[in-house]
């Protein structure tokens, strides 16, 4: 059991899970995260959009799932509900074999650097479902950024450390995702309003 002034190793918790035998599932997934299943499920989902690198639309299916994910938190679910066909989606030998292991390094290294301050914070429902709809702002503006732009990454990071902060009890983790994001978000809008502009110079 962690101590209470050590972060959790939920890293090492991964790597145990990571290596079982068992079908690696989206509801194995919840199931293996249990009291984090919000903060990991959402975490994982927006890890492959805050990479720079071409996923050819993946992201879209992946930030469709947080956005339900993200929903359940804002009415309070204690427990993330899956619809069947989400429930089933496999986290293939690509997945498992580059991607996880990249965010267990990752995990680690916040590991390394942080510890549970105001952890009471965490536990009280009205700020779980306040952080929800921060984290829904964030992966619609990922999801409607222009594809092939990269806009979408820092919001997806913003989602990535907001989960981790979750997951390790840390607020001033939480206040650099919250940063992270709210620059990703910025800067979407802020292109979408030259969009905007240019079209109605060319209209007019």
């Amino acid at each position: 059991m962690p101590s209470i002034n050590k972060p959790k190793k939920i890293s090492l918790e991964l790597q145990e899970w990571l290596s079982k035998g068992h079908a690696k599932t989206l509801q194995s997934l919840v199931a293996f995260s249990e009291e984090n299943s919000f903060a990991f499920v959402l975490m994982l989902l927006l890890f492959v959009s805050s990479l720079p690198v071409p996923t050819a639309g993946i992201t879209h299916v992946l930030e469709l799932i947080a956005m339900v994910v993200a929903i359940e938190m804002i009415i309070g679910l204690k427990t993330i509900w899956l619809p069947g066909f989400m429930q089933r989606i496999k986290l293939g030998k690509t997945f498992q074999g580059k991607v996880i292991p990249v965010i267990i390094k990752r995990i680690q290294w916040f590991e390394k650097r942080s510890s549970p301050r105001l952890k009471w914070v965490f536990s009280t429902p009205l700020f779980n479902q306040l952080i929800g709809s921060v984290i829904l702002v964030l992966v619609v503006a990922a999801f409607v950024a222009p594809p092939f732009s990269g806009l979408d990454t820092l919001p997806s990071l913003g989602v990535v450390i907001i989960g981790l902060a979750m997951i390790l009890d840390d607020i001033v983790i939480l206040f650099v995702g919250l940063l992270v994001g709210s620059v990703g978000l910025a800067t979407i809008l802020i292109f979408l309003d030259l969009v905007i502009n240019n079209l109605k110079h060319l209209i007019n």
